[in-house]
This record gives structure tokens, sequence and C-alpha cells, in this order.
């Protein structure tokens, strides 16, 4: 390692942020980089820990000790060869991953984590800063034509993996812009749009194709690419959000998170909304699910001027630290609070929303909660909830976000018209580790074959698939697996 005793010497430390004062007034990243002297400490920190966990906690398998060693000795090639080995976004992962890496850290278990996130964000800047990055299309092509619909994380992934491997690549996207949930569901203030756009110019000069504004199974048959292509993989996104059925949901006034989000971001991209306005200026805002999209929604609704922020969570509040049943090096349920929180949001947990209630007008104007408590199993995880004796109230509000997760892919149109098997969880059935679906040259990864997951997991399902679509096409792959690790030594 680049300094032994760096883990002893130096803490960990996140760069500055903008106050929340200051930063609700924009839609812009507000996270600054580090110094040289704090990115070398904290590259540093990173111990000669024998068994480095941080690898089994990466779903890309980063090859984590390594890329830290080379940003101590500031080789910057190095570090960026080692990273893109395994990762082909560490833009994305850089600001959005909740780092399960840094939870498996093994300085982590009495002392907090390297910043590995962080660490790994500066990486490709100071990557792209030096023109290190560059498209790396092979000159030899294999004549194969393969398409990839979804332009999210993994659409993405499939794509650069399958250009890198000589097949021509078409992505298919029915927004008007590639990125899927990076562009539309994630805000500027997390993720600036620019970076998207970098990434895919120079997937554009390396040869693959997008095309926008087509829906498969509306604007194009979808029998048309099965035809038409050698190999198809599905990565269309779980995009069917949870409903919350209750009494009055049909009240104008309330909207699934996604379609907030999009709006904003349209906005901010100077790009037309043509759908109903949905803003939250002057408005009391409820948003009910505790998550990232939730929190997401809270931020959004801060820079938009709300009189107030409620987030409501059926579930108990977390812990603040590892439990019993929460072990080193597994992912951790604890409290989280995200820099959306910090700006401002009063948190309810263990709320269950009872009735939604309406205006003569039709607008909301109320909503009926009471609290609960939760049996658990003998792991400590809920089983049945319970209502508190007394406890249900209402609440003024104007505004209601529902952000609970998503179900499962769109099965009308594409999925419906070419005969795809789904599973129990109505996600694209295609086994793990062979993508394959039951359509012969179908294949499926990300949200849409997982259900919802995290970014990371999305661009390792794409990089997977990738791959056994390339074995399907050849015979045999040359792209890189989650095994990248030891190939990458057995190279160096």
């Amino acid at each position: 390692m680049g300094k032994v005793t760096g883990f002893q010497e130096y803490n960990r430390e996140l760069p500055k942020k903008d106050s929340p004062a200051e930063r609700i007034k924009n839609y812009s990243e507000f996270v600054h980089l580090y110094t040289p002297e704090q990115l070398n400490h904290q590259s540093a920190r990173c111990m000669d820990c024998g068994v480095p966990f941080c690898h089994s906690g990466c779903p890309l398998g980063n090859v984590i000790p390594e890329f830290n060693d080379a940003v101590y000795q500031e080789d910057w090639e190095e570090a960026y060869q080692i990273l893109s080995s395994t990762n082909n976004f560490p833009e994305f992962t850089g600001r959005i991953c909740p780092a399960p890496c840094e939870s498996a850290c093994v300085l982590g278990i009495n002392k907090p984590p390297v910043t590995i996130e962080e660490i790994e964000k500066h990486i490709i800047e100071i990557a792209f800063q030096k023109n290190l990055v560059k498209p790396s299309a092979p000159l030899i092509k294999t004549g194969k034509k393969t398409a990839v619909v979804g332009s999210g994380p993994a659409g993405l992934a499939a794509a650069a993996q399958l250009i890198k491997a000589g097949h021509e690549v078409t992505v298919y996207e029915r927004d008007d812009r590639p990125g899927g949930l990076l562009r539309y569901g994630i805000p500027d203030f997390k993720l600036e749009k620019w970076v998207i756009d970098r990434r895919v110019q120079l997937m554009e000069e390396d040869g693959v194709k997008f095309r926008c504004n087509t829906e498969i199974g509306k604007d194009i048959p979808a029998d048309d690419l099965t035809r038409n292509y050698d190999a198809v993989v599905m990565a269309g996104g779980s995009t069917i959000p949870r409903n919350l059925p209750a009494p009055g949901r049909e009240l104008k006034g309330i909207y699934f998170a996604m379609d907030f989000l999009k709006q904003q971001n349209k906005r901010v991209s100077n790009l037309q909304v043509k759908a109903e306005e949905i803003t939250a200026t002057g408005k009391h805002v409820i948003v009910i699910g505790g998550g990232d999209t939730g929190s997401d929604c809270v931020g959004t609704s801060n820079r938009q001027g709300a009189a107030s922020v409620t987030q409501f969570e059926l579930m108990v509040q977390p812990p603040q630290q590892r439990t019993a049943h929460m072990p080193w090096p597994s992912y951790p349920m604890v409290l989280k609070i995200s820099s959306s929180h910090e700006e401002g949001c009063n948190r309810h947990w263990g709320v269950n929303t009872k009735a939604f209630i309406g205006d003569d007008n039709g607008n909301l104007k109320a909503i009926k909660i009471a609290d609960v408590t939760w049996e658990t199993d003998f792991l400590n995880r809920p089983v049945k909830f319970a209502e508190v004796e007394d406890s249900e109230r209402e609440l003024p509000c104007e505004l209601v976000f529902l952000a609970m997760g998503f179900l499962h892919p769109q099965y009308t149109g594409m999925l419906e018209s070419l005969g795809l098997e789904l599973d129990e969880r109505k996600n694209v059935k295609a086994a793990e580790g062979a993508y394959r679906t039951n359509v012969s040259k179908v294949f499926a990864c990300g949200d849409m074959r997982r259900g919802q997951s995290l970014v990371v997991w999305a661009i390792s399902e794409g990089r997977e698939a990738a791959r056994k679509v390339d074995e399907f096409l050849m015979g045999h792959s040359a792209l890189e697996t989650k095994d990248a690790v030891s190939t990458y030594e057995m190279f160096s």
C-alpha cells in the first residue's frame, strides 16, 4: 500500500458542501472536490487489510485497494485503468451510489471507513481533465447487429460493453434524450446532466447509435427487433410505481414522485413540460415513502419554495448504528440523513396513511394518518403492524407525492407483444448469470429483470448481460467479468 500507517494518521474527511441555505437557491451540484492533499490523505487511509471485503460489497467488483494505492502515488492513468476495468460509469456511481463497498470496508469495523465513493469520483474527473478517457471500440468489427432497449444505467452499460466487443449497437429510448432514470429520475443537484451528455457523446464517438423518442411496441413493432438484429437486450427498467389506493386517491394534488421529479429535471434542462404542471411553491407538501426517491422529492420541493415539507415512512425509525442483526460486512439498514433532509424536512416513522381529504372542488386539503407499531420476527424483521389506539389525526396539505418504490416493468406493449415470460414478481424471467429470456435472441438485465435496485447493480447487470450476448454471438467473450480483480492482477 502507499502508506501502511495512513489509516492511523488520517481521519475520514468528506469534501466541503455548500450550506443548505445556499444550495436550495439552485439545482446545481453542491459537493466540492478534495484538495490534492486531502485526496492523498483519504486514499492513504486504505489499509493493507489482507482480505479486502470492499470487493464483495461492490456489485461491480471494483478493484478498490489497487486504485486507492494508485491515487496515493498520483498515478492517474493507472488509477483510471484499474477503475474502468470494472466500472463503465464511475462518474455516475461516484455521485449517486449508496456505497455498499464502504459498509464492507475492513477499516469500518472500528473506525470510519475509507471514502471510496469520493475517491472514485475524483479518479474519473481527473481522468477526463487529463484526456485519459477516450473512445475504445476496436477497429475490427464482428459484423453482428445488436439492439438495446432502454438507455438507463443498465442499457448504457450493455451498449458500452457490446460496442467494445466490436458489435454494432443501436440503443432505443422512448424519452427525448438518453439516460433513463439518470436523466429524468435523479435531480440535477445530485447529478448534473452534462455528466450524462459527456458520456453519451463518448459512446457515440465509439459508434453507439441512439434512437430517442422511440417506444418499442408502439413506434416500432417489437418483432422488428428480433428480425433485424442478431441479439436484443431488454433494459427498460422497473417503471410501474407502487400506488396507495386509500379513500380520496382521485383528488387533485396527489402524484407519483417520478412525475414530479421528471418535470423539474426538464425545466432545469430548458425542455418543455407538456403534462399538467406540478409545483410545490407555497404549498404544504407530504412525501409518502422514506427512500432515495422520497428524499429527492424533499430536496426538489424545498428548491421550489414549499411552505413546509413532511416525509412519512410506514416502517419504524431505523437505528443510528449497526445492531446484532446487522453484522459487518453486511449492508446496514441504519438511519440515513440525506443532503435533502439537511435542507429542511419533518420526518415521521411508523405512520400509516388512511385517507386523503378534499375540498368541494376536488382538491386535496388534508391527509388522515395514524401511528403504527410493528411486530418483528427473530431476526428483527417487521412482519405485521397494528394501529396505535387514538392516534388517528389529520394534517393539512395541498400536495402529496407517492414515493413508495416500483413494482415491475411495463408489460403492455413491448414485453407483451414479444411474449416474454415473467417471474412471480412480474419481472422479465431471465436467470441470473445467463440473462436469456424464453424468446430466442432476447436477453434482459437491470431493474427489468431483477426488480427495483441500485444504479450500481444496473451497471453490473448490463455488463454481465453484454458478456452473455457476446458469447451467444461469437461462441466466446473477452469482455471483463466480475472476476476482473484476478484478471487485473494477472496482467499487471
